[in-house]
């Protein structure tokens, strides 16, 4: 391997193993897979952000810093003798052919959901977790709001869920009552158990809507952005500062700022 290999994917890999050799970077050089964990996540969040944007070269870069995740790892690994590359690309090219046995076998599913069903089955199967609860391992490492819906989605693969959303919003209203109920009370733990149990069913709402909670949230995230930043725009047009304005001033400003972003 070269710096002048033809092949772009023999010539990263040796560039990330030209960094962590003697002589190479002092920071490629101290990572392990452990100081790599939250690089990882931004890298993965930064390729989510840049796939909303729209913007193809943008989606092509961050990809890219994603894929540098894998190698390094990959690097890391062979250095300490457990596995490189070519190990990771074999087991992931077994798995996805044991897992597709409609494509390269004699099963058949013809939807999406024979698919995940099939999957489900399988992966429970190479795991020996048959015998483990249905939800055993699902959504471990997810933010909470993701392994919601995962859980969720989980659970309605065998039968266990609300024939449309109509009822989810009356299970919506329950657990409000219920979270004002425990606030009345003054109970704490009360009232964290009853708003993640609001949350939950909020998540279970965007499930039977057929949106994604997490992209729904980042939505409103950014929304609440660019009306805050709206309100301080108009604020600075009359002269105050946030801060110093009143409650009624900057809820009268984020009233005109909503018809503007």
């Amino acid at each position: 391997m070269s710096l002048d290999h033809p092949d772009p994917m023999t010539r990263l890999r040796y560039v990330v193993h030209r960094l962590r050799a003697p002589g190479g970077c002092p920071w490629d050089q101290e990572q392990t897979h452990e100081t790599l964990i939250p690089h990882v996540i931004e890298e993965a969040y930064e390729v989510v952000d840049a796939i909303r944007s729209g913007d193809p070269t943008l989606i092509c870069e961050e990809l890219g810093d994603l894929l540098l995740q894998p190698i390094l790892h990959a690097e890391i690994a062979a250095g300490d003798g457990t596995f490189n590359l070519d190990d990771m690309a074999t087991g992931l090219t077994e798995k996805l052919i044991r897992r597709h046995p409609h494509v390269f076998g004699e099963a058949q599913a013809e939807t999406s959901s024979a698919v995940l069903s099939q999957w489900d089955v399988i992966k429970r199967q190479e795991k020996g977790t048959q015998k483990e609860g249905h939800l055993h391992g699902v959504g471990n490492g997810l933010p909470a709001l993701m392994k919601a819906q995962k859980l969720q989605k989980k659970a309605a693969r065998v039968g266990f869920d609300w024939p449309d959303a109509a009822p989810v919003f009356a299970k919506i209203r329950e657990e409000a009552a219920e979270l004002e109920q425990a606030i009345a009370e003054g109970e704490k733990k009360a009232v964290e158990e009853e708003l993640g149990d609001l949350l939950f069913s909020v998540v279970n709402l965007a499930r039977k809507l057929g949106v994604e909670s997490e992209a729904a949230l980042a939505m409103a995230n950014e929304k609440f952005v660019r009306r805050f930043h709206a309100v301080e725009a108009t604020l600075t047009e009359q002269g105050k500062k946030l801060g110093e304005a009143s409650l009624e001033e900057m809820d009268a400003a984020w009233e005109a700022g909503k018809r503007k972003v």
